[in-house]
């Protein structure tokens, strides 16, 4: 099951015997969690009836026998085994998975990573018991939809920019995103009057609030560089060489070999001139989303890009003191962008 379909089970009252979390990215394994946790036992019931438990205080013996326990005064118990990555010998938990007790909730949360691929007696008992939920980390293509649909879901609108700016500037950490809407969330509410009841994040409310500029930030660098704006890709370089708490080789490295990667993609696309091809191609969810590359396709050859790609490999490389005794950071930066525009 995904994310959506266990939430929409867990607000509709229907709880699994257990539920195995695991994955890369936390942001929805605490989420699930936390909702059981709040939701599955009245307030006056949870006293008795929920237990927190650490893998790496506890053995798999002793979550089973907090697991076998029957609720006090309640339809059900709460266990919640929280790192659960630590638990080294798994057998009592496969076997307590054979025959779980109704009465539980077992929720086991396994962050950074997943079940050992050899153990598969482990999780065909897991699949048998109840949920078992793989939560990857997500690709930065994936996090504009990501933060669009937190805002949409709490009636706030924003603009493309906007999106790309934060996506950019906090890369794939989804429980950072979350917390940073929730300020820009709360700052619009302050805002809000007779005369202003719309609710959009923009460009300047990301820069106050966030802290990002909307003018020299990885977007932009970006940008000029998709549109061989020289001018003012080496006018962001400079800044950047000057100020670099505002921008560094190492955040734009990976946003424009991720950009460079999928424009190496859309050169193979069978229908490159068709922007929503494109799009279908390189797995977006909208074909807004495949305009910078039809840019790019325009201005960078199949061949220079692929010549990009590997530049981007070796600057990566100096960048980590790989053969560069003592080349600068800002240096290299500017070695990189020239490469690039000419």
């Amino acid at each position: 099951m995904n994310y959506k379909d266990i939430m929409a089970d867990l607000k509709a009252g229907k709880y699994a015997p257990v539920y195995y979390l695991m994955g890369e990215e936390s942001y929805y394994i605490d989420r699930i969690a936390d909702y059981i946790a709040d939701n599955a036992l009245k307030p006056e019931e949870r006293d008795f009836n929920q237990t927190i438990l650490f893998g790496s205080d506890v053995t798999a013996s002793a979550i089973v026998d907090a697991a076998r326990r029957y609720p006090m005064m309640a339809e059900r118990q709460v266990v919640i085994l929280k790192e659960a990555q630590n638990i080294k010998q798994t057998d009592a938990l496969e076997k307590y998975m054979k025959q779980p007790l109704k009465s539980t909730i077992l929720v086991i949360c396994h962050k950074n990573g997943k079940i050992d691929g050899r153990k598969r007696e482990y999780v065909k008992a897991i699949q048998a018991a109840g949920i078992l939920f793989e939560s990857p980390r997500l690709r930065d293509r994936d996090l504009p939809p990501f933060i669009e649909g937190y805002l949409s879901d709490r009636g706030v609108a924003i603009d493309a920019k906007s999106t790309q700016l934060i996506a950019d500037a906090i890369g794939a950490d989804l429980s950072r995103i979350a917390s940073e809407l929730d300020k820009l969330i709360l700052a619009l509410t302050s805002q809000l009057s007779p005369l202003n009841s719309q609710l959009t994040v923009t460009p300047q409310l990301v820069e106050e609030q966030i802290g990002i500029s909307k003018d020299f930030n990885g977007f932009e660098l970006r940008d000029a560089i998709v549109n061989r704006n020289v001018f003012k890709a080496n006018q962001i370089i400079n800044y950047f060489d000057k100020n670099p708490k505002a921008g560094s080789i190492y955040a734009f490295l990976p946003l424009l070999f991720n950009y460079f990667q999928n424009l190496m993609l859309a050169h193979y696309c069978p229908q490159k001139h068709s922007q929503e091809a494109v799009a279908a191609w390189l797995e977006f969810k909208s074909p807004w989303a495949a305009k910078d590359y039809m840019t790019g396709m325009r201005n960078f050859t199949a061949m220079k890009t692929m010549q990009i790609i590997s530049k981007l490999r070796e600057m990566d490389a100096k960048s980590k003191g790989l053969d560069n005794p003592n080349t600068p950071p800002g240096e290299l930066m500017k070695e990189l962008i020239f490469y690039i525009l000419h």
